[in-house]
């Protein structure tokens, strides 16, 4: 695994614990079709939300929300929707969330923009 990619497993996994720390529950991770990947699938008590996370180590590249184009909105949306036809959607309201992480000196900065499509 090259460093890039231990960045964003890290990433990952710190906005898995802001979620729970928050009441959500992970339902999965990680999940792929032949057309892409969702990087976190979670519930609240009324939404089933599917999660983007975009982790960078400095602005060099812009914040890591400039990442999270149209294009990959669109891409969420028809990923979700894959999703629920393979799997019970519960009932819940649909939501598509991003979460940017930005590591200084060793340490993450979590900010989640709730509804982002």
């Amino acid at each position: 695994m090259n460093q890039i990619q231990e960045l964003g497993k890290a990433g990952e996994a710190l906005a898995v614990e802001f979620l729970e720390q928050r009441g959500y529950c992970v339902i999965e991770r990680n999940w792929r079709t032949n057309f892409g990947e969702i990087d976190i699938i979670a519930t609240t008590a009324t939404h089933l939300v599917f999660v983007e996370v975009k982790t960078r180590s400095g602005l060099g590249f812009g914040h890591p929300f400039e990442a999270i184009t149209p294009a990959k909105i669109e891409r969420m949306r028809k990923l979700a929707h894959a999703w629920c036809r393979q799997n019970a959607s519960y009932g819940f309201k649909i939501r598509l969330d991003a979460i940017a992480i930005l590591v200084s000196n060793g340490k993450g900065h979590v900010e989640h923009l709730k509804a982002v499509y």
